[in-house]
């Protein structure tokens, strides 16, 4: 299931829907998360803030049902960020709860964010 608004966080729960928004969005920050994940899950008011204040597509992904997706990000701990560019990965944290100014940042700027 696949759904989105104009400025909201879409949900996708397979590689094949992840793939086709990062063949249409130019930048695309990703939540890999679990469902049992609380930390995940206040996550997603933060998520939303992000996509308000920033032009990239923002999505949640539970690879429950594909878990090569998993192996092929090298996710090893949720929540999981990843951003991409121009459908490349160009930037990661896994670093647990991430508070909205940091997220819009690492969003907004990926790598030139840590430099």
């Amino acid at each position: 299931m696949d759904t989105k608004t104009e400025h909201s966080v879409r949900t996708v729960e397979t590689r094949d829907e992840l793939d086709d928004v990062l063949a249409t969005a130019d930048r695309v920050l990703v939540m890999v998360r679990t469902t049992g994940c609380t930390i995940c899950k206040s996550m997603e008011p933060i998520l939303d803030i992000a996509a308000k204040a920033t032009d990239a597509a923002v999505v949640v992904f539970n690879p429950e049902t594909d878990l090569d997706a998993v192996e092929a990000f090298d996710v090893r701990s949720v929540p999981t960020f990843l951003l991409f560019g121009d459908g490349d990965l160009i930037d990661r944290r896994a670093d647990g709860f991430v508070p909205a100014e940091e997220l819009i940042e690492f969003t907004e700027t990926g790598l030139e964010s840590r430099v």
